[in-house]
């Protein structure tokens, strides 16, 4: 199976039931948005080459006057995820562009990049008023390791407040200290 950075989350996705492309991305921004993105211009594609692939098979299940197409995985598109999750191979790539902005921040005054400080750590305190948000949602339980992805979400956010907060007070210190 050739395999777009999409794939997996499409193959688990519908692994929970099937779905229609609009389902996938709901359920996308509902959960995997805050690690695994996927937009709307590589679900749809993906969904028909997987459908090609025999990994999917669609169905066709108009809502109202709109078509709609309902996808479900296969026997191989079951295995192709098994495969995907059992795989040694596993990649922890962090894209951060606050990440970026800071490694680059020596370019500014002293204070725009205190500003830039400040901004992730509001970013890691808006984050985390979602994920508790979720958390808090009525509905029961999540699956245990959707409910660990979770708590994954919520302990980084906490350390990343706390960590920018810490050295947001050492920077502002040596600058008194200058």
């Amino acid at each position: 199976m050739s395999q777009t950075a999409v794939t997996p989350v499409v193959l688990g996705m519908l692994s929970l039931g099937p779905r229609s492309g609009y389902d996938v991305k709901a359920a996308v921004d509902r959960s995997t948005r805050f690690f695994w993105a996927a937009s709307y211009g590589q679900i749809y594609p993906e969904l028909r080459r997987l459908e090609r692939e025999g990994l999917i098979e669609g169905e066709d299940a108009p809502r109202g006057g709109r078509g709609r197409r309902v996808y479900s995985l296969t026997k191989a598109g079951r295995e192709a995820l098994a495969e995907w999750l059992l795989s040694r191979t596993t990649t922890i790539e962090l894209r951060d562009e606050s990440l970026l902005r800071l490694f680059f921040a020596d370019a500014l005054p002293g204070d725009q990049a205190l500003q830039l400080l400040e901004g992730r750590k509001k970013g890691h305190e808006e984050y985390l008023e979602v994920l508790r948000e979720i958390e808090a949602r009525p509905g029961g339980k999540d699956p245990d390791f959707v409910d660990l992805v979770l708590r994954w979400g919520i302990e980084f956010n906490e350390w990343g407040a706390r960590w920018c907060e810490e050295h947001l007070e050492r920077l502002r210190n040596e600058t008194k200290a200058a």
